[in-house]
């Protein structure tokens, strides 16, 4: 039976957390969820460090009852998280490899990008995108702050920055290389704390008539259809489109369309421009869009008031499963080691005594340890060794791609779980 949830009011905290709005500096004072103590979810732990003390952090998510905006508070800093080691590539997804070739050629449709342009991508990872405009002999420029990542992207050819953007290192790149016809970045948005000094310098960075593009998961997705494991410290930010359109007007940037997008779970692709480029109007879609989400309430304290009791449900259903799994003697293992799985699994207590490991095709995961849960990453070859009865997908939004590659898992009678937005069994 369908979970009812008495409709409510978020109520201010009887505590001050002392901690301001990362876009208009209003003091954060009410919490949408509360997923406890957890650590960086891309910090996985290597054997030889599995006995030492590992930092966890509150993992608190508040709205900003003045600008709309929903934030964690900021307690680990960005070189913490992505400057050195960091564990995720993204051509190990098949499927965003075309994503991104497929926004590589709308874009060259849509807007003419041809070989006299300049395409700057922010987070560019391991050249996973840009690729598909080099291979187009058109200029690019990756922006990438993690080194060991940008090093990959070098490999392949792809002109890579290793460093943090905002205010100051556009100025310098501005002048170094010219400016962005084609500003893009791919989940990045959502990822820098000083969200003003991000935006502010795409304004500098990008060419007068030039195009800005950001694809970021959509609050409406995470609220209605709780994917609070997308919730982790890597994420500073959860991203409205009323919210957005407030934070790049401020800085004298139009979003003129905006696309909904099925990658992860449920994402928005903004389409931006400088604020006195009237050759682009604004789109009926992106009119209507930031209509539906006034109406929905995004910008009310009731839009966000059941959230947390829905995700504690899920948890519930999810450990529920695993009990009984357990007890009727079957064995468990997961597939992926996404961040979003981190978050799942330190917010559900859920180790070895439930998960035997988990699998990942990343070489740079494999052989290490989940951080904070300790539940070990290997090849996926080691599904096929062991042959387990269920298989719990930890990116459920790519469970498509996933149960594909591992169809072999029915020869045994094994079978695929996803847990969001409630635990099911995949037929």
């Amino acid at each position: 039976m369908e979970k009812t949830y008495k409709s409510s009011i978020l109520v201010p905290l009887e505590q001050s957390t002392g901690s301001k709005c990362r876009f208009c500096s209003t003091e954060l004072k009410y919490s949408v969820v509360n997923l406890g103590m957890s650590p960086l979810c891309q910090k996985h732990v290597k054997m030889e460090h599995r006995n030492d003390m590992e930092k966890f952090y509150p993992l608190h998510a508040y709205i900003c009852h003045n600008c709309w905006l929903m934030q964690l508070e900021e307690f680990a800093t960005p070189d913490e998280i992505f400057a050195e080691d960091y564990a995720y590539f993204s051509s190990y997804s098949d499927s965003w490899l075309e994503h991104a070739r497929k926004y590589s050629e709308l874009m060259i449709d849509r807007f003419g990008i041809n070989a006299d342009n300049l395409v700057v991508e922010i987070a560019s990872n391991d050249g996973y995108l840009l690729q598909w405009f080099d291979q187009k002999e058109i200029p690019v420029l990756g922006v990438e702050p993690a080194r060991n990542v940008a090093e990959v992207a070098k490999e392949k050819g792809i002109r890579t920055e290793v460093r943090f953007f905002g205010v100051d290192s556009a100025r310098l790149l501005s002048e170094k290389y010219g400016k962005a016809d084609l500003l893009l970045g791919n989940n990045v948005l959502a990822h820098v704390p000083d969200i003003n000094d991000f935006v502010a310098g795409m304004k500098i960075m990008l060419k007068e008539g030039g195009v800005i593009t950001m694809e970021f998961p959509h609050l409406q997705r995470l609220i209605e259809e709780n994917q609070f494991d997308t919730i982790y410290h890597e994420h500073f930010s959860y991203l409205s489109f009323v919210a957005v359109n407030r934070i790049f007007a401020h800085h004298g940037l139009r979003l003129f369309d905006v696309e909904e997008l099925p990658t992860h779970g449920g994402s928005l692709r903004i389409y931006g421009r400088h604020i006195d480029d009237t050759s682009k109007p604004i789109t009926e879609r992106a009119k209507e869009l930031l209509e539906r989400e006034k109406t929905l309430g995004f910008e009310s304290l009731e839009y966000y008031a059941e959230f947390e009791e829905k995700v504690k449900e899920t948890k519930r259903k999810l450990l529920e499963f695993l009990i009984q799994a357990k007890r009727e003697g079957k064995s468990v293992v997961g597939y992926g080691a996404p961040g979003k799985g981190n978050t799942l699994l330190n917010y559900c207590g859920v180790g070895t005594d439930f998960l035997d490991y988990t699998v990942d095709r990343s070489p740079h995961k494999q052989g290490n340890l989940l951080p904070g849960t300790h539940i070990p990453i290997y090849h996926p070859d080691k599904i096929q060794e062991t042959k387990p009865d269920y298989v719990l997908i930890l990116p459920w939004n790519l469970k498509k791609e996933i149960s594909a590659q591992m169809a072999h898992i029915r020869e045994w009678g094994g079978q695929f779980v996803i847990p969001i937005p409630e635990t099911l069994v995949l037929e």
